[in-house]
């Protein structure tokens, strides 16, 4: 038994007891109360909703999550009964804890200090580089993320992604009002100071509403300690916040170890570039990704990471079927025999193995890495692809309208559910969400290139024209958008400039890859039927990954009913 510290906000205070819920302490008039841990945890349920009625069925599920409980009777009865004792409480004529009958228990005392409002929602702000140095900025970015990323995987926590949360960096506003946007309980912010193979970080939690500060610390590792630290951080901040870990995420957090300062340096900064989303941000991420495998083979977020640019690349038409998604699936399945607990990778597989046909696979692969991580925006995002290429459109907008909830920020995202729009012929809402996106971000090329291929299937060419050059111009000249500005001058009537974008094309072929499934497309525009389905086979010969869009693409609308599409669709085995 021991004197009590001074009351903070995670002190609640009834008659002479008071409950530490941090230090998961009872005391009377200050005196520490033997009590055991489940009999705390029932006390610290019924304290949460004071006066309102907790089932029976909530307290099992909250002290049993895994339902290793052996006998009812002995278990949370048990609990109750231990806990009345130290209260000195009876069920008979209750002064704390009510009995309904067969229904739950009920908190009946008044308390002296309500405690804290629940937290269930938080967003971690950008942390602070307090190196100043521009070139260090990608440091402060990634743990950043990856805190964001460590959190969202605490399933009784709702954590604002980074997408959003990085359009808070530099804002100085009041947290309270930042907290009211982004309709969060509680914020996150801190520091980051790099300092050769040390890190320091400095975090701090506070209730939004009140502006009520709650925990902070201060961390000093070594970096190679790095990932051991963000789950440290996080455990502290479920602490505070009062959420019970399951036994599976516990698990999570416990299999964190240590890495090569060098490999996670280079890992940041893949992660840096790959959310620039252009092609020159790729190639870049490639190179850091590569580099944080060669310093650590058994990096499984590295060989992720990898996977998703490799599959970009292909996606986007800037390599070739192997370069791309067939580099992609070997990367990917690496990463899950590395970790097969990681959401990351089974999207990153289920991704790149549905650019290479292999869409029954890569739906089983989406649907593990959702039941990985429900929160995981990317998996919802890409599955919602999937499926609206597959024709399966109401279950594709499910999807995407929960990747929105989940990173509303994205431009990425938003673009997807126009192309959705697009592909489900359902124009005036596709131009509608991709004006939407371009508001969000005017800089994101394909936003304005979506837009231009709306207005192009409603037959609106110069405006389809116009949102096609600027898109190719925000994008420096790429050949996967020069190719759909070539079918919109085709589609326009445009004949002699749809043939030189067909020239530009073959002379940028001798360079790079220039996919010919997008080529086709210029030549169903050009109502050049032989020459389209020339290049569509072509394209399947070489198992271009863009030809997955075949079986949903309004541009070979025309071309439906030509036995040779059909035999095409029959032969790229899309599931009915």
């Amino acid at each position: 038994m021991g004197t009590a510290p001074s009351p903070g906000p995670h002190v609640v205070r009834f008659g002479v007891y008071e409950a530490d819920l941090r230090a998961g302490e009872l005391r009377k008039q200050g005196f520490r109360i033997r009590l055991r841990e489940q009999s705390f945890q029932v006390l610290t349920i019924l304290l949460e909703r004071p006066g309102d009625i907790v089932t029976r069925e909530e307290l099992t599920k909250r002290l049993w999550p895994d339902g290793t409980f052996v006998d009812f009777e002995q278990g949370l009865n048990a609990a109750v009964t231990r806990l009345r004792e130290a209260l000195g409480d009876s069920p008979e004529k209750p002064r704390f804890i009510e009995t309904l009958a067969r229904r739950g228990y009920r908190f009946i005392a008044s308390l002296a200090a309500s405690p804290r409002s629940r937290i269930q929602s938080l967003a971690v702000l950008p942390l602070e580089n307090l190196s100043r140095d521009p070139e260090q900025d990608y440091f402060a970015e990634g743990l950043t993320e990856a805190l964001i990323t460590t959190l969202a995987k605490i399933g009784a926590l709702r954590v604002v992604s980074r997408t959003t949360a990085m359009h808070y960096k530099g804002v100085h506003r009041p947290l309270p009002e930042i907290a009211r946007e982004l309709n969060v309980d509680a914020i996150v912010e801190g520091t980051v100071l790099r300092s050769g193979e040390r890190v320091r970080i400095s975090a701090q939690l506070l209730h939004a509403p009140t502006d009520m500060h709650l925990w902070a610390e201060t961390y000093d590792r070594d970096l190679r300690d790095v990932l051991a630290l963000q789950s440290e951080v996080a455990q502290s901040i479920a602490r505070e916040v009062q959420v019970k870990l399951t036994p599976q995420e516990q698990a999570h957090f416990a299999q964190a170890h240590t890495v090569n300062p060098e490999a996670y340096e280079a890992y940041l900064k893949g992660r840096y570039h790959w959310n620039r989303r252009s092609s020159g941000g790729l190639r870049k991420a490639i190179q850091f990704f590569q580099q944080a495998i060669e310093k650590d083979s058994t990096y499984a977020a590295a060989y992720a990471g990898l996977a998703d640019c490799h599959s970009a690349m292909g996606a986007w038409g800037f390599a070739s079927a192997y370069e791309g998604c067939g580099k992609a699936q070997e990367l990917a399945q690496k990463a899950i025999e590395i970790d097969d607990s990681s959401a990351e990778a089974h999207a990153s597989l289920a991704y790149a193995t549905m650019f290479d046909y292999g869409f029954l696979a890569a739906e089983r692969e989406f649907e593990r890495s959702i039941e990985l991580n429900p929160r995981y925006a990317t998996a919802h995002e890409w599955f919602g692809f999937y499926l609206a290429t597959m024709g399966r459109y109401e279950e594709s907008y499910t999807e995407l309208q929960r990747a929105i909830r989940l990173d509303r920020h994205s431009s990425v995202i938003h673009v997807i559910l126009g192309y959705v729009y697009i592909v489900s012929r359902r124009y005036d809402q596709a131009i509608a969400q991709l004006a939407k996106t371009i508001e969000l971000d005017d800089t994101f090329a394909p936003a304005h290139s979506y837009l231009g291929l709306a207005y192009l299937y409603k037959s609106m060419h110069e405006p389809a024209i116009t949102a096609l050059q600027k898109g190719l111009q925000l994008a420096h000249g790429s050949s996967f958008l020069l190719t759909w500005l070539g079918e919109a001058y085709a589609a326009a009537g445009y004949e002699d400039e749809a043939q030189k974008v067909l020239e530009q094309l073959s002379e940028i072929s001798k360079q790079r890859y220039v996919t010919p499934y997008f080529v086709s497309r210029i030549y169903a525009a050009l109502d050049k039927k032989d020459e389209a389905l020339t290049w569509l086979e072509r394209a399947y010969a070489e198992r271009a990954p863009l030809i997955i869009y075949l079986k949903v693409d309004p541009r070979f609308d025309d071309l439906r009913s030509d036995l040779r599409f059909q035999d095409l669709l029959h032969r790229m085995n899309f599931p009915s």
